[in-house]
């Protein structure tokens, strides 16, 4: 579905196939000027070139064409789209070559966009580097070009820069002098004579690329080391150098990082029988980054949260989160880099074709299968992707871009969660071998190109000989997902599909879509033997499936599917009993998936909340991990909803504590290294959730060595895994000391982990004075990239929930204009406003927005009021029910 909206593509009059990009960097001045020579083939006669360039100042521009130049008539900002119109007395030819050279100037600015500056603490002063982020319309603020993925070109980077520092780029450097006559180009003169004379500057030369788009060029410079390895590629039997590169401060964290790299990058190049093209891949860790971490080719770039981690210490989350996200951006490698979608459009192809079920799900899977990574796709995507496309407000997988406008807010959980939980259905139904072959064929058709997603589904058919774009077309192309009602005979059920709203209210017009919805139906033989039927496919409204219902069945064996299923409360029972049972014919991922259902179709109104509930307390006595944090999961959409009534809460965290503080008191507080990585998961879960709940004997002992560690500085205590907990439920428990030992953490953090534990902890605060320093700390003194966890901590603050409103409102200019092209931005709202949600809640939020310009978050603004009709349709609906349940429970005890 590429766009054909000429208002918002560049006119393809030229097409740009080289660009030799010089840049000088000046840490000092905090400014970077270059020169942009692009080579250029003319398509049509024309008497204009149109490229992209935003908030830079660019001088005279020239154009040659068969050795004559071009004299330049005018040249023509349009701001809004960010182009510029370079005109000419006369026409290029079709047919001819040109070539533009644009000089321009720029600031390093915080923005964390284009080229950027990184703020960091050398050795107790303040101190900077740069490097860029171009996903997705932000290449044009490092140097002009037509920044649009289908124009791919190959790069050749130069840099300038001081002597002492590192400079880094997509490919190797090919030379590295000091910078003197006979070293530079006469087109470079003018930014050489303007250096310092008594200071000494550099020149590095890269590489050329390959062929590629220009949102995964990258270059960087500043005080760097760097860690490497070196592994021989299996297809090519070439040794090339991996690296990570990172100031003094961080580089000693990444050893971990690059472990992952080597690991997976070989697996990467077997499986897709494609190999390797670049000659080196590095990874720069960064302070300041705005997403988790971007695939540039051969120069990975992401947040130190994401690729640091203390060596000498136990810290089992972070350490699988490190592993998917390396892992993911080296799938980029090969899916996005070489092969690209056509337009933003089919972001899902470089998001979830490849680097979420690849990246996150098959090839971590063969390095650490002790992680169930695939299981834990579930609670991590699955339930992310359905709980946003349960929305009237949501979009398709495949959802049209026009404006850039529109970019930055499909970075969400229908690109990256659904779409791959829309893939891996399909490789559970075609097999992983088939899949895994369709893939490749994809990608040996069109390396270097750009792609749509016919072209992926013509690979998988390939491999497959079924119709993929068939069978799947409605799940990419359409909103929503189903629910699919079963009823029953005796040896039979019928099956009909409805599309799922979480506010649980259908009209007959957003109810038209039919999926093909594989039901993989497992049932149970006379010999007690399960068997999965993955060959039953629903292709109409209703349909009649042979299934002995005497016997345990399940439809959606694995949790495969993209939909949620609803039995009969007699049904969902049985299914509860049998599943909870030791030896239960349902497996792990099945156990996850009847609770996910379960809570999902309670809280819209399909099914009693009593019921759900009933289910939970089935499984009280289950020991898998991952079933515990799809349990943890549901729940906490309890004291999201219902968190105005504190007769609820007060016995939601009873029986909140009825389920951890068994598993607390079995598992203990003690973290052996060797111990099984459930071990270590499902105590976390049960010590944060009891804690959560109020346990006295489990916050007595994270008090203790938060105590040990506010007296003497010895945080040896305080289990990584346990930090976030321990010091939220220290400041959220605690006065002003505790919140003071919490803040010095974020002023001076051991580890990005201890960063992130303290920015959400400080939010939690009860006293309104401190949380007047939080909100201070927040909106005028805090990291752009850190604003984020900042905003978490403040929403699970139910006393200052609508206080963190006000000041939001407050501040919003300087917020709007801070984060206007970030990433960032939708979040903020979401994260902000999507917990209060009384009608007078929403009608104050209409009324803020009503006059704002809303184009850079109208997808969150919409899905965000979608949220609050889901909340405001659970308390009608569930109050008494929840009550009652609770009620009956308690009169148990």
């Amino acid at each position: 579905m590429a766009s054909t909206d000429t208002q918002y593509r560049l006119p393809t009059d030229v097409k740009a196939t080289h660009y030799d990009v010089t840049v000088k960097t000046d840490l000092k001045a905090q400014t970077f000027e270059g020169l942009a020579k692009i080579y250029l083939d003319v398509v049509k006669d024309t008497s204009q070139v149109v490229f992209n360039s935003s908030e830079l100042e660019l001088g005279k521009a020239e154009i040659t064409s068969n050795g004559s130049s071009f004299e330049q008539t005018d040249l023509a900002a349009d701001k809004e789209k960010e182009r510029i119109a370079l005109k000419l007395a006369s026409n290029l030819k079709a047919g001819s070559t040109a070539v533009l050279k644009v000089p321009f100037k720029g600031s390093l600015t915080s923005s964390m966009m284009g080229y950027y500056k990184s703020r960091w603490e050398n050795e107790g002063k303040e101190d900077f580097y740069a490097l860029t982020q171009f996903e997705a319309t932000a290449a044009r603020r490092a140097f002009p070009c037509w920044d649009e993925p289908a124009l791919k070109a190959t790069f050749a980077i130069t840099m300038i820069s001081r002597e002492e520092t590192v400079s880094l780029s997509n490919m190797p450097s090919i030379s590295e002098a000091p910078l003197q006559p006979g070293t530079y180009d006469n087109d470079i003169a003018s930014i050489v004579d303007a250096l310092p004379k008594d200071e000494k500057w550099k020149i590095t030369k890269f590489d050329t690329t390959p062929k590629m788009s220009t949102y995964i060029v990258a270059f960087a410079n500043g005080p760097f080391e760097h860690i490497e390895r070196h592994i021989t590629l299996p297809l090519s039997g070439k040794q090339i150098p991996l690296r990570i590169y990172g100031t003094k401060d961080l580089i000693h964290q990444t050893e971990f990082a690059l472990e992952v790299k080597a690991k997976v990058i070989p697996l990467y190049e077997k499986v897709f029988d494609v190999a390797f093209p670049l000659p080196k891949l590095d990874t720069l860790v960064a302070h300041d980054f705005d997403a988790g971490a971007m695939e540039n080719w051969g120069l990975i770039t992401g947040r130190k949260q994401a690729y640091c981690l203390d060596p000498n210490s136990l810290d089992l989350s972070m350490k699988m989160w490190i592993a998917a996200v390396q892992s993911h951006e080296c799938a980029h490698m090969w899916f996005g880099n070489i092969t690209t979608m056509a337009w933003w459009s089919t972001l899902w192809l470089n998001e979830c074709a490849y680097s979420g079920i690849m990246g996150e799900v098959i090839i971590p899977d063969k390095i650490f299968p002790e992680w169930k990574v695939n299981s834990a796709f579930i609670n991590v995507h699955l339930s992310k992707g359905l709980g946003l496309d349960g929305k009237l407000s949501s979009h398709p997988v495949e959802v049209e871009v026009k404006d850039a406008n529109e970019v930055n807010q499909i970075f969400d959980a229908l690109s990256y969660s659904k779409g791959g939980s829309v893939l891996r259905m399909l490789a559970n139904y075609v097999t992983e071998e088939k899949f895994l072959a369709g893939v490749s064929l994809y990608l040996k058709a069109n390396l270097y190109g750009n792609t749509e997603t016919k072209d992926l589904w013509d690979g998988i058919s390939k491999a497959t000989n079924i119709d993929i774009a068939e069978l799947m077309d409605n799940w990419i192309s359409k909103t929503g997902f189903p629910v699919l009602t079963v009823t029953e005979s005796s040896d039979s059920i019928t099956v009909r599909q409805d599309r799922f709203l979480d506010t649980g209210k259908l009209e007959d017009k957003d109810n038209q879509t039919i999926w093909n919805v594989p039901l993989a139906i497992a049932s149970t033989g006379e010999d007690g033997q399960t068997t999965v039927d993955r060959s039953a496919v629903l292709r109409k409204r209703e349909q009649t499936f042979k299934v002995d219902t005497t016997k345990p069945y399940k439809l959606n064996s694995g949790t495969s599917g993209v939909y949620r299923v609803l039995y009969s409360p007699e049904r969902l029972q049985a299914l509860g009993t049998e599943a909870a049972k030791s030896k239960s014919v349902f497996t792990l991922d099945d156990r996850m998936g009847l609770v996910q259902d379960a809570m999902a179709l309670a809280l819209a109104g399909y099914a009693k909340f009593s019921a759900a509930l009933t289910l939970v307390d089935l499984f009280k006595h289950e020991k898998e991990y991952l079933v515990w944090a799809s349990i943890a999961s549901g729940l906490a959409e309890i004291p999201s909803i219902w968190w105005e009534y504190p007769e609820i809460l007060d016995q939601f965290n009873a029986f909140r504590r009825s389920l951890y503080v068994p598993l607390v008191e079995k598992l203990g507080f003690e973290y052996e290294k060797d111990e099984h990585p459930d071990v270590t998961m499902l105590r976390t879960l049960a010590i944060s959730n009891a804690a959560r709940a109020g346990d006295e004997s489990v916050n007595a002992h994270l008090k203790s060595n938060f105590d040990h560690f506010a007296k003497t500085g010895d945080d040896s205590k305080i289990v990584n895994d346990l930090l976030a907990v321990t010091f939220l439920q220290a400041v959220k428990l605690g006065g002003k000391d505790e919140y003071d030992v919490v803040f010095n953490v974020l002023a001076n953090p051991k580890t990005p982990t201890a960063a992130s534990a303290a920015m959400k902890a400080i939010g939690s605060a009860q006293d309104e004075k401190l949380m007047e320093q939080t909100y201070d700390y927040i909106f005028h003194k805090s990291r752009d990239q850190d604003v984020l966890y900042l905003f978490v901590g403040l929403e699970a603050n139910n006393k200052f929930r609508r206080k963190s409103v006000e000041m939001f409102e407050a501040n919003y200019d300087h917020m709007y204009k801070r984060f206007e092209g970030n990433f960032s931005l939708s979040r903020l709202i979401e994260y902000i406003y999507r917990s209060v949600t009384t009608e007078e809640d929403t009608q104050k939020m209409v009324a803020f927005f009503k006059d704002k310009d809303k184009s850079k978050f109208s997808m969150t603004y919409e899905q965000t009021l979608d949220e609050h009709k889901a909340a405001r349709g659970s308390i009608e609906r569930s109050t008494d029910d929840v009550k009652s349940w609770f009620a009956n429970w308690s009169s148990k005890l």
